[in-house]
Order: structure tokens, then C-alpha cells, then sequence
């Protein structure tokens, strides 16, 4: 390396700080440098002792030929781009983690008043649907990773709460117009109000349910459609939802038993969206399902069950890796699905947070799949790995 050479790419460290990726172009002799002939980047320690043990004190290290990890590069338009996509990202899921709040709130509230035998007011429902719509619009990988933290105890409002979230992103990918949504998500929010008169030691037995208690747990329709007979202002649609998510094409559900045509398209979305909400949540009898799991029984339930096409449609909208689910990378890491929009369902971005090689936590990573030879090795359960994401969202 010549006098002449630009110091603007090079630094001059003593040898104690140096750290591996540092690209070291010369050597310091009475502040003169000398060129290396093994010049390059350091990969391992031992190249800082051999320096070390010849006396060298100061090395000049190319920042630019550094490896990224050692911060000497300025970030670019790309990586100040990305920074500020993660502040907007980080206050819409304030923003939906709100939404989400006041949706157990209100729905706690609610369950209450109706234990105590008070009509619903559906005025409170209708703003917290608009929100909802709102966020949905806005950016829903954000409510996506929200819902995704769930606890066994709060069962009942969570799974209210998250298929009424479903119905609205299933809707809007079906292109329904915003009313409908709007109806959608009040009947998702109240679908399993008729679960506030069933037997708590029934509706969370955490073993098998016998015949007699399951024909028990079947009630909460019955004791639905006459909490909705008292419900002034609750849609068409919003009822349906609320009567409808057991009913089978088959004619082998319930309440009604209503077959195939006589169940309609919002009918049809909720029963999908129950299933898969149930399917993917822990409970006090199971742990919680992996996404991909849940749509093989998805499938397995069409066409007699649900409906077939619908349940394509659905595992389009909600993406092969939903954002928020856990994924293995072919590198062992462990991560978040933390960014779905714009790309192809095999690519999103993945927030790495634990080594399933080293059975540890480790650095947070973001990492690209578009921009990474990386990629989803499957995706995972919490129960499965015996770890607790939920720091991590």
C-alpha cells in the first residue's frame, strides 16, 4: 500500500482492537505504512496474536474492505430506507397492539353486561370495526404479528377477537365491499358470545369433552341466538357469522344443520377462520398448531365440511408462512415472519432470534430471503422448541 493511497478508506488501530472482518492493508512502522503481502480480511484470531507477538502495535485497516458486522460503513439510501420502514412498522403495531386492547376490552366488558343479562350495544362494535378496517388497510402484517401473541387464559376474547381480524383480511382479499367488512368483523367479534352461559369447568376441560358435554358445548348457539334476539342494530351478516361458524356443507353442523347453498359466502369465511384460529392457538387441552399444519386439515375437511375453493383462497390470503408464525431457516436460525407485503409467499422478511444449533438465543438478525441464499427449511411451534417468542414481536 502506497503513501499516495486514500486515506479516506483507511484507519489506523492498534492491534488490540482489532476484531475479526477487519481488512488489514498495512502494518504502522513510525507512522509510516508498510504493505502486507498476506493483506486481506482477518478470519481468525490467531493472525491478531502472530501481529501481536512480532511487535506490531498499529495496524491500517481498509474500512471499506471490512466486513459489514465491523461498522465502518456508512449506511446507504437502501439502509436508511429499511430503518425508517422499521419505525413506521414499529408504530403501526403500537398502533394495532391498541386496536387489539380496546377489542378485549370492550368484548370483556360486553361479556360481563351479557352474564348479568344486559342487551349488546352494537354502537361500540361498529367504531371498533372501522379501526380494525382502518389498520387491516393500513398495514396488516402489523396486526398479523399482534394477534400472533396469544396465553391460554385469555382464550375466549383473544380467539373473538382474532377471527374478526381474519374475516376482514379474508374479505378485503376477496375484494368485499368495506360495509361488508365493516358487518364481518362485528360478527367475528361477537361469534362465540353464547360461550358466556356454558359450564367453565366444560368450556375448559383439558381433556377429551364426553358425548354429554359436548352436546353442552354445542348450547352456546342456542344461548347466542337468543342473546342476538335481544340485540337492536346487529346486521344480517353479523348474525349469520355469530350462527353460522359450526355449520358444515353437509348438512351435519349446527345449530340449523344447513346444507351447501343455504349457507352463504360470510357463512362459509367463518367457518374456515374459526377452525383455523382454534387450530393455531394454545389451549388448556393442546399446544398450539403450526400454520401449515392447520391448513393440511383445512384441506382434509373440504368438500363435505368447508368449502374447497374458499379454503384455497384463504391459505392464499393468509400466505403459506403467515406473518407472525415461526419459521426454521436453512441455517438452523429460528424466526419471526415479520414482513409478508409485496412478496412472494416463500420470501418474506424473518426476524432470527434463537439457534436451534446452539439451543440458545442469540442476536436479533433481520433477514431478507429475497437477499440472502438462505430460506424456510419449515415452519415451527413454539410448543415444539419449548422457547417463548413473545419478547421477540
Amino acid at each position: 500500500m502506497s503513501e499516495s493511497a486514500s486515506s479516506a478508506e483507511l484507519i489506523k488501530l492498534p492491534v488490540s482492537k482489532l476484531t475479526l472482518g477487519m481488512f488489514v492493508s498495512a502494518i504502522d512502522n513510525n507512522n509510516k505504512r508498510l504493505a502486507v503481502a498476506n493483506a486481506g480480511q482477518i478470519k481468525h484470531k490467531d493472525a491478531i496474536v502472530r501481529l501481536t507477538r512480532h511487535g506490531v502495535k498499529f495496524v491500517w485497516v481498509d474500512k471499506e474492505r471490512s466486513a459489514p458486522h465491523c461498522g465502518f460503513h456508512k449506511k446507504s439510501r437502501e439502509d436508511a430506507s429499511s430503518g425508517k420502514a422499521l419505525a413506521l412498522r414499529e408504530f403501526q403495531q403500537h398502533q394495532a397492539k391498541t386496536i387489539l386492547s380496546e377489542a378485549k376490552d370492550l368484548l370483556r366488558k360486553v361479556l360481563s353486561e351479557t352474564f348479568e343479562g344486559k342487551a349488546i350495544e352494537v354502537t361500540p362494535f361498529e367504531a371498533l370495526a372501522d379501526s380494525m378496517i382502518e389498520s387491516v388497510l393500513l398495514d396488516a402484517d402489523a396486526l398479523k404479528c399482534v394477534s400472533a401473541l396469544r396465553t391460554k387464559d385469555a382464550y375466549l376474547l383473544e380467539h373473538s377477537v382474532n377471527v374478526a381480524f381474519l374475516l376482514v383480511t379474508f374479505g378485503k382479499y376477496l375484494q368485499l365491499e368495506r360495509a361488508e367488512l365493516r358487518e364481518m368483523a362485528i360478527g367475528g367479534i361477537l361469534h362465540d358470545i353464547g360461550k358466556i352461559r356454558i359450564d367453565n369447568n366444560v368450556l375448559h376441560k383439558p381433556g377429551k369433552l364426553t358425548p354429554e358435554e359436548f352436546e353442552h358445548i354445542k348450547l352456546h348457539q342456542t344461548y347466542a341466538l337468543e342473546i342476538i334476539s335481544q340485540t337492536q342494530g346487529l346486521s344480517q351478516m353479523s348474525q349469520d357469522i355469530c350462527l353460522m361458524h359450526h355449520e358444515k356443507l353437509d348438512g351435519r353442523g349446527y345449530p340449523r344443520g344447513l346444507k351447501e347453498e343455504q349457507i352463504p359466502l360470510h357463512g362459509r369465511m367463518s367457518c374456515i377462520v374459526d377452525i383455523f384460529d382454534a387450530l393455531t392457538a394454545t389451549r388448556c387441552y393442546k399446544e398450539a398448531m403450526s400454520p401449515a399444519a392447520a391448513f393440511k386439515i383445512l384441506l382434509s375437511l373440504t368438500p363435505f365440511h368447508l368449502d374447497q375453493q374458499l379454503v384455497y383462497d384463504f391459505i392464499r390470503c393468509v400466505g403459506v408462512y403467515p406473518v407472525g408464525s415461526l419459521v426454521e431457516l436453512s441455517d438452523g436460525r429460528v424466526g419471526i415472519v415479520w414482513t409478508a407485503k409485496g412478496r412472494d409467499a416463500l420470501n418474506p422478511i424473518v426476524k432470527c432470534f434463537y439457534s436451534l444449533k446452539s439451543k440458545c438465543y442469540i442476536e436479533v438478525a433481520m433477514v431478507d430471503l429475497l437477499k440472502s441464499d438462505l430460506h424456510i427449511e419449515r415452519g415451527v411451534s413454539p410448543s415444539s422448541l419449548d422457547i417463548d417468542p413473545s419478547p421477540f414481536y
